[in-house]
């Protein structure tokens, strides 16, 4: 048969097939129609839900179960994590001495007035800029709670909620110590009713912030979507406060943005709850100097806003009113006001969760790159293609196998991969050391498929990361061999390793991903065109004609696996294939395609060692060997598995197991046997019987003809002489073009990196409009430079999310593959970024320098243009995510995000101080 419909007849007139039918008859005489059946089923599902949760839907508890569950999960979340809380406390507590210690002990005179607002403005706006560190943490837990959404286990809202209250004690306890710091070090009004409403103010703004900037993070897919929003929020927030510019200045058009600005009401409570008190001396009266010594008190005027003619103090009252508009009387209504912004936003972010749970990863449709003829390939095609019908169209096993046989040479490779007694003790903090693996001895021959199994913890990917030389932590004792020689230096580079999680860039298609693989892992001297047939051949050997063009990112799981292996391949791996878990994830056909495919492998010579989890009995039965693992890594078997596993099955009945049945499954057997199964139990010591039996007798006997074969052959050569197969000079130019091209097959990003400077620059421009050669107009002028900066914020945590991605591929596959270094990385990435920030600062530069009324200062353009591009791109750069985290050989540690906002601080500062200079060109 070779059509759907043929199959379909064929499976009908077979015994299996009537079989089945009959077995349908039965079950519809037996329920179909019976209403007692329906109303048994009902009770027992109406039996499953809590006594007080809706028995209409799929939530088998209420909420408040749910929220009670979440918020204990999160709170062990919190403890398993506390060195970031503890960053964070620190980060605060270092930004409260700082600005506390600039500001130390303000006077209470007249001089002190406007430096009072800026500390307070500082108190609340730091609070807003922390907050803005809620969004990627939310990226990060989007896919679990979308999970366990699909699972029914809660309604996605209820993460929000719980987080959020869980949240508020930790929220108060670093709030309040912020607070303290910089409220008595800078010596504001010490009454113990004006600093409990300074604090409660601080402290119910952060609680509203965060909600608005989880808020935005729920509404989007995309992080670099919700940061552009965020940006403009706080550039929005720092611009209509009232403190940059007073609503009275600000353009009628835009002056009702103040009163959608939380910010704004609490800067107003602040001022009032600290200037209410407040009569402060004067520190400048004119007319004063020489000639004027004798001038009494009555004919002297304050130049402070707010002064009354013959008094020597100004009344903070007055000065409030006059410079911003603010009641005293209106500072509890201003808290309520503040109260209501965080209730809404709590209540929009429990919609947006519970109604926009999806992201961006979320697709099923495979997107193929745009090129000629990209219309003829594709699933549906390759699908239309193996449905036609005739004797012509080969199956897929054939063509599987002359892809195998084409690509890999037809004698296996003389060279054995041994291990010999290996032992693996890791540290454990706080305790002994702890054995993971246990005297465990194997081979791994060419042209066999070695399955390595155990229950869960037992070892199996700790035994293939030792081997693979991939740990860096503990001690590992016994021999490893190539033929009994030691292992070459660059062993690494002559195995290839499939991890469990197919991490790739998701931007690069699959050809491109194989290509970037056999470019960083071959010689730079390799020809293109010998480096291109042979990803073409990968292509092939893996079943991946059709996926070639196809986006990384938007491949099924079967067929990610499969660009993972020819990624592997793509670096030409003479000694050994190593593979963890292929199957994992993967539905049954896909699971029986991947372990045909490395049948195949090697069937034409390759060697494989590979985990695999709970097989199935078919999957089982195409492997050549087994090493068992139990709990401590402990070997329980080592050896052939026999047609149908009769060579297995022996071993363990003749040792006492029970036999197994004909129906039953051989690798659940050997597992329940060992005690390794869910519900199994066993009183053997299978670790010593297999240390007493036969087998292992023969074992021993045959790794020591493999190593007196060994001795006799040449030493396996060192083929790198550098930890690297390319220079860093190719390794930068290559991830350079590969990273231009993610970026721009990521627009979603750079659009909104551009529209964040449009907006900003629009906005800016725009609010100080034409400002005029006045003192208050040089002052906003002034102030309008400050807030440029503040977008280096929101620019530069958009730049951490795609370094974070990318670093990210580079840490779990690409650094121990010994790829590249960490250092082309990190320039390839400057090299990328520096083009997009000029464009990006200069479209900013055009919407907001003329726009403000610089248009006088000529020589000023350029001067300013240079600094705030140079420094924009700085900015971006000294953000602590941009900079990798490496493991303790690196010699580096890992530093933490809540830094960031004193980065940014100290990073503004140093801005202003260069762009101020531009000022003098006049």
């Amino acid at each position: 048969p070779r059509t759907a419909e043929e199959m379909a007849a064929y499976f009908l007139a077979s015994p299996l097939g009537q079989a089945n039918h009959q077995s349908i008859d039965h079950y519809r005489d037996h329920h179909v129609g019976k209403p007692e059946r329906r109303e048994a089923y009902r009770a027992s599902a109406v039996m499953e839900h809590a006594p007080h949760a809706p028995k209409s839907n799929s939530y088998t508890i209420s909420i408040p179960m749910q929220v009670r569950a979440v918020m204990v999960r999160r709170v062990q979340i919190i403890k398993g994590d506390v060195a970031s809380q503890v960053v964070q406390l620190v980060a605060q507590i270092f930004q409260a001495i700082v600005m506390g210690t600039v500001f130390y002990h303000l006077p209470d005179a007249t001089s002190g007035y406007f430096s009072r607002g800026g500390i307070l403005f500082f108190a609340l706006f730091f609070g807003a800029l922390s907050a803005m560190a809620e969004i990627p943490a939310l990226y990060a837990q989007r896919l679990i709670v979308l999970r366990h959404h699909k699972a029914a286990m809660y309604y996605p809202f209820i993460e929000s909620l719980a987080h959020t209250v869980v949240d508020i004690p930790i929220t108060f306890i670093i709030r309040g110590i912020f607070s303290v710091l910089l409220y008595f070090l800078v010596d504001l009004q010490r009454t113990a009713a004006q600093f409990f409403i300074f604090f409660l103010i601080v402290f119910t703004m952060t609680t509203a912030m965060k909600g608005f900037f989880r808020l935005v993070a729920a509404a989007f897919k995309e992080e670099s979507s919700a940061t552009s929003v965020a940006g403009i929020g706080v550039l929005v927030f720092s611009l209509y406060t009232g403190y940059t510019i007073p609503r009275l200045s600000i353009p009628g058009a835009l002056r009702w943005i103040t009163y959608l600005n939380p910010l704004g009401y609490g800067f107003e409570s602040l001022m009032m709850n600290e200037f209410h008190t407040l009569n402060g001396t004067c520190s400048t009266l004119v007319p004063q100097g020489p000639g004027y010594e004798n001038v009494s008190l009555a004919n002297q005027v304050c130049t402070t806003v707010g002064a009354q003619p013959g008094m020597p103090t100004v009344d903070g009252n007055a000065f409030t009113y006059l410079s911003y508009d603010y009641k005293y009387s209106d500072l509890w209504r201003n808290y309520g006001v503040i109260c209501a912004f965080g209730v809404g936003f709590l209540l929009l972010l429990l919609f947006a969760t519970e109604f926009n749970t999806g992201s961006a990863f979320d697709s099923a449709v495979t997107l193929f790159k745009q090129s000629k003829g990209a219309g003829s390939v594709g699933p549906a095609n390759v699908r239309r293609d193996a449905e036609k019908a005739g004797p012509s169209a080969p199956d897929e096993d054939t063509k599987q196998q002359r892809r195998v046989s084409d690509g890999k040479k037809k004698h296996a490779p003389p060279d054995i991969f041994t291990w010999h007694h290996v032992q693996y003790v890791v540290p454990i903090s706080g305790g002994p050391e702890r054995k993971l693996l246990d005297d465990v001895s194997g081979y791994v021959a060419p042209g066999k498929l070695t399955a390595l199994m155990g229950e869960s913890g037992a070892g199996k990917t700790t035994l293939l990361n030792v081997l693979a030389q991939r740990v860096d932590v503990g001690v590992v004792l016994g021999d490893r061999f190539i033929n009994r020689q030691p292992l070459p230096a660059d062993f690494q580079a002559q195995t290839g390793y499939c991890q469990q999680m197919d991490t790739h860039l998701p931007q690069a298609t699959v050809r491109e991903a194989i290509l970037s693989s056999a470019h960083f892992r071959q010689s730079e001297f390799v020809p293109m065109e010998e480096i291109r047939a042979h990803v073409d051949k990968c292509v092939q050997m893996c079943g991946l004609e059709a996926y070639a063009d196809a986006v990384v990112g938007t491949l099924g799981v079967e067929h990610k696996k499969r660009t993972t292996i020819a990624v592997e391949l793509a670096a030409k791996p003479k000694l050994l294939l190593f593979l963890d878990e292929p199957t994992s994830g993967l539905d049954s056909q896909s699971a029986w395609a991947i372990i045909t495919f490395l049948r195949e492998l090697a069937d034409s010579g390759q060697a494989i060692l590979c985990t695999i989890h709970q097989p199935s009995g078919e999957l089982f039965q195409l492997f050549d060997r087994l090493l068992l693992l139990r709990k401590g890594g402990q070997t329980v078997y080592f050896g052939g598995i026999g047609e149908r596993s009769s060579t297995m099955l022996k071993y363990f009945e003749r040792n006492g197991a029970t036999p197994c049945n004909e129906d039953a499954h051989p690798a659940e057997y050997m597992l329940d046997v060992i005690g390794a199964g869910a519900t199994a139990n066993t009183f053997v010591d299978w670790h010593n019987v297999w240390r007493l039996s036969p087998e292992a007798a023969a074992l021993e006997d045959e790794l020591g003809r493999i190593h007196t074969e060994g001795r006799s052959r040449p030493v396996v050569q060192t083929e790198l002489r550098t930890q690297f197969a390319t220079s860093w000079k190719h390794q930068t130019i290559a991830l350079t073009q590969r990273n231009f091209q993610a970026y721009w097959r990521n627009p979603t990003y750079l659009m909104g990196k551009l529209v964040l400077n449009i907006a900003g620059g629009l906005l800016i421009g725009f609010t100080f409009y034409n400002m005029k050669y006045s003192l208050q107009g040089t002052q906003n002028k002034l102030f309008s430079f400050f807030l440029a900066t503040i977008l280096c914020v929101p620019l530069s945590q958009q730049m951490q999310a795609v370094y974070i991605d990318i670093r990210s591929i580079y840490e779990v596959r690409e650094r121990q593959s010994r790829m590249y270094k960490w250092t082309a990385l990190v320039t390839s990435q400057i090299l990328v970024e520096i083009p997009w920030n000029i464009f990006c600062s200069s479209v900013f530069f055009v919407c907001w320098y003329w726009s403000v009324g610089f248009f006088r200062y000529l020589v000023g353009i350029a001067c300013y243009h240079t600094s705030y591009t140079y420094g924009t791109y700085m900015r971006s750069l000294s953000n602590p995510h941009a900079v990798p985290r490496f493991n303790s050989r690196d010699g580096q540690n890992n530093m933490d995000p809540y830094f960031t906002s004193w980065n940014h601080g100290q990073s503004i500062l140093a801005l202003e101080d260069r762009i101020s200079t531009c000022i003098s060109f006049r």
